[in-house]
């Protein structure tokens, strides 16, 4: 039976029995307190929880997972995997144990046609319901169900919160599978005994003291593996040789040449590539980039550890975005966005795969002369500090470090490492935390006797408000005076506060005794607006009745730039893919700056595509309206939010026209005309799989296009062309500057020739030796030693030291010819003599050496010390 039936007949078998057939939610899960999908049930945590009432009594779902809490298992056991599909049933207070014990016995024996002689059942100990209907109603022997502890039958999500006890249906291999321990049964976790459906029975509510309340709707949640199923059903051995796997162990031999069941090493890399490419190409699907961070680092790490293994199989090339070829064509029908997004999807995994195999040599025999050395001196283990210095520097994934070394026996200190982790952490942050944690306490005193402040800048730009708190130097004091720096907090306010990236308001509040300016607007906790600025006018005092008014203009040019941000967000994920998410921005009056996952550069193409579209609505009008709604019903209306991010139970909602709904809290135009138009600046990578666009609307924009016209009429009128002809007139223009330049260059080449035959004609004869010394007009140290190259060539047995004056400044260049090398001459030591004449000093070889100097009018007298200094040497060289 293929993987496909068995899916198939899973959702036919409860769909006939009343329940709702859903699609699997996303590997990136609603609720931020996740990191990855790992169950079924985590779409409907919120009903289990009893936050969300269920539209549907009773649902199924095939749900594709990722875990990696086993991954160090995953290729040596039969059953472990990091990616998975889970097929689950659930009820939300409706059937019970009554009736999904004697269903999923039906569905196992009935529908898959499993041996019935080969299923075992557990139980929680204490469940008698549970044990009396598998017996009663299933009809399963008493001596084939087992009683187990709360460790392996009873399920919780965590300390708190909904629980229950649970019952699994475990598939016997057979006795030739068997471990060989005496104490090997059905709760074994050897690859004779195979847990294939557990049925969690969600009864309790555990409370902060550990108590159980019984629920008064009680549900059921189960999960039977695909996986699993598949290799009993397929007479395989272990899952990686069942339909969903198999091709890709294949393909991972075509690619290394390696053969599956020669070498238990082998095979164990063949199975973790085989396993590693599946979880890589679903969770790239779905969003997920590789990053140093979050479920971006479990993605990083599980597709470096594949391609370690690759390595290991003697994969030379880069070859994951392969195998995910191999894992579209086998799960396309199921999932089939794998299939439209296949070509991102390689994308990415060629650029992460390309940049880590750079590193990857060099951090592996940084990692192998560490094993090595503590082999040497006898250690223990590897240190903190040299696997921190492997994480920082190359990228390697402390978990890799560890695989590795103890692959040769070499336990890794990974306390240690967390330790060295953590002092990093804490050297970043020692600049900022003592002074936020000052900042806090103030904010944080105030509010427990100010309150809220209530936000009214959506629709007031001017309100009435009173003075509830003065802040001055971190204390609060009850008035302040001209020219005081300060900070007060209202009790309302029209001033929007710096949050969701875009900047706070500036504005004035005034009293009948004294004015503000209002320089920024903070939220330095939830609910609590702080105004900060300086009093112009007069004594403002707590308590006192105030005016606050914004700068409007100011405002209203922030607001141009945050709805043209959204503007930009849509267009990105238009032109470039779903993938694109937000990764932080900046909306200030002046300017936007967008952040956004995205894998590599924009091409100019792209960029103009972008800003096409951009302006295209904003031309067309659109209308843009906000409200307020609950979370449920913003992610069931689909508007554009990243549930990773922690929202309230009440957002607000943007809505650009009919093509853009994004949760958003700032301030925006009415319609998209407002903003005038959108010019992007600059697109530059700000860190992997991160990019940023700057960019500008409204008058700035016309302001940049006006600036752009008059430098094009500008350079137009130059090179003496039309505006359009300015790239050819340039173009033309530097190809004659390049043929201008080899014209100088040959003509320079014939009169340093004449110069070169000009020097050696006033070559001084000393001992036989030519010694040249001449001050020429040269600009610059190039020429001087090229003159000294030339000169070298024609000299014979010589002496060369040359000198020019240039921007006020002495030059000097000394050469010694190869055969005087030999006799103790020295180029260097002769500039050393007389570098201290002109001022300066220099360095060098003994066959050349160059120097600089302040004082160019000595140069005749640097000149007489050379020819001392030479003629002395040579005496020495003939008394010897």
């Amino acid at each position: 039976m293929t993987s496909d039936e068995i899916r198939g007949k899973f959702l036919s078998f409860f769909e006939n029995r009343g329940h709702k057939i859903l699609p699997g939610s996303s590997l990136v899960p609603e609720d931020p307190s996740l990191l990855l999908t790992t169950a079924g049930m985590v779409q409907f945590k919120p009903i289990f929880e009893g936050k969300v009432k269920p539209k549907h009594p009773r649902v199924a779902t095939a749900q594709r997972c990722v875990r990696t809490t086993d991954i160090e298992r995953v290729g040596k056991t039969a059953r472990h995997l990091t990616f998975f599909e889970m097929l689950g049933n659930f009820s939300f207070g409706d059937y019970y144990k009554q009736k999904i014990i004697p269903w999923a016995w039906e569905f196992l024996t009935e529908d898959l046609q499993m041996d019935p002689e080969k299923l075992w059942i557990t139980v929680y100990k204490d469940d008698e319901e549970a044990f009396d209907i598998w017996k009663k109603d299933a009809g399963v022997p008493e001596e084939k169900i087992f009683r187990l502890g709360g460790a392996d039958n009873f399920w919780a999500a965590g300390p708190t919160g909904s629980c229950g006890p649970c019952t699994e249906l475990i598939y016997d291999f057979g006795v030739e599978r068997d471990c060989g321990r005496t104490t090997c049964g059905v709760n074994c976790d050897c690859d004779r005994y195979l847990e294939v459906w557990n049925l969690v029975f969600m009864q309790y509510d555990r409370d902060e003291n550990g108590k159980l309340h019984p629920l008064s709707k009680k549900g059921v949640d189960t999960g039977l593996g695909l996986e699993r199923a598949a290799a009993i059903l397929q007479n395989a051995l272990t899952t990686f040789e069942t339909d969903l796997l198999k091709p890709l162990v294949k393909k991972t031999e075509e690619l290394s040449g390696a053969k599956y069941g020669k070498n238990l090493k082998k095979d164990v890399s063949l199975k973790i590539v085989a396993d590693h490419a599946r979880a890589v190409t679903f969770l790239i699907n779905d969003g997920v980039l590789p990053s140093n961070e979050g479920r971006g680092y479990v993605l990083r790490r599980l597709l470096r550890r594949a391609v370690r293994h690759g390595k290991l199989l003697s994969i030379r090339e880069t070859f994951l975005s392969e195998l995910a070829d191999t894992v579209i064509d086998i799960m396309k029908n199921t999932y089939p966005d794998v299939f439209k997004n296949q070509d991102f999807i390689k994308r990415i995994i060629e650029n992460e795969e390309g940049r880590f195999s750079e590193t990857l040599k060099t951090g592996l025999s940084i990692l192998n002369d560490v094993i090595e050395q503590v082999k040497t001196t006898k250690g223990d283990k590897i240190g903190g500090e040299a696997i921190f210095r492997l994480y920082d520097t190359y990228g390697f994934p402390p978990e890799l470090t560890r695989e590795i070394a103890e692959e040769s026996g070499i336990p890794v200190d990974l306390n240690s490492f967390d330790q060295h982790m953590e002092a990093h952490r804490t050297k970043a942050r020692a600049s900022w935390k003592e002074e936020a944690a000052v900042s806090e306490e103030i904010y944080a005193e105030v509010f427990d006797y100010a309150g809220k402040t209530d936000f009214v800048g959506y629709s007031e730009r001017e309100s009435e408000a009173t003075i509830k708190a003065i802040i001055q130097g971190k204390v609060a004091v009850s008035e302040a005076k001209s020219d005081e720096e300060i900070e007060i907090v209202l009790n309302k306010t029209p001033f929007y506060a710096e949050m969701g990236g875009q900047i706070g308001d500036t504005g004035i509040i005034t009293t009948d005794t004294g004015k503000m300016e209002v320089l920024e607007t903070k939220a330095p906790l939830p609910e609590m607006y702080v105004h900060r600025g300086k009093i112009v006018e007069g004594v403002l005092k707590s308590e006192q009745e105030a005016i606050a008014k914004i700068d409007e203009a100011r405002r209203e040019e922030i607001a141009k730039n945050h709805t043209a941000t959204h503007l930009l967000h849509w267009a990105l994920r238009k032109v470039l893919g779903s993938h694109v998410r937000q990764g932080g921005s900046l909306v200030a009056p002046d300017r936007l700056r967008f952040d956004f996952t995205h894998f590599q550069a924009l091409s100019p193409e792209e960029i103009e595509k972008i800003e096409r579209l951009v302006n295209e609505k904003i031309a067309q009008n659109y209308p843009v309206r906000t409200y307020q709604t609950s979370l449920d019903f913003a992610k069931e209306s689909g508007a554009l939010a990243f549930f990773g991010e922690k929202y309230g139970d009440v957002v607000r909602i943007l809505e650009i026209g009919d093509f853009s709904k994004e949760l958003c809290g700032g301030t925006h135009v009415g319609r998209t005309s407002e903003i005038n138009m959108v010019k992007i600046i600059s697109e530059a990578s700000i860190g992997a799989n991160l990019r940023r666009i700057e960019a500008i609307s409204s008058v700035r924009a016309w302001d940049y296009f006006n600036r752009e016209d008059r430098a094009l009429k500008g350079a137009a009128s130059i090179l003496g062309v039309k505006k359009d002809e300015v790239v050819k007139g340039a173009s033309n223009l530097l190809s004659s500057l390049k043929e201008k330049e080899k014209q100088i260059e040959n003509l320079q080449l014939v009169l340093r020739k004449e110069k070169v035959r000009e020097i050696l004609a006033s070559a001084r004869q000393i001992n036989n030796v030519r010694v040249v010394m001449e001050e020429v007009g040269a600009q610059n140290m190039e020429y001087l030693r090229a003159l000294v190259d030339s000169l070298k060539e024609k000299l014979g047995r010589g002496i060369i030291i040359l000198a020019a004056t240039s921007k006020g400044k002495a030059l000097l260049v000394a050469a010694v010819t190869p055969n005087l090398i030999r006799d103790g001459f020295n180029a260097e030591k002769i500039l050393d003599s007389i570098a201290p004449v002109i001022g300066g000093g220099g360095g060098g070889r003994a066959d050349l050496a160059q120097a600089g100097g302040k004082k160019p009018e000595k140069l005749p007298q640097a000149f007489e010390k050379a020819l001392s200094y030479i003629e002395d040497s040579l005496t020495g060289i003939k008394n010897n």
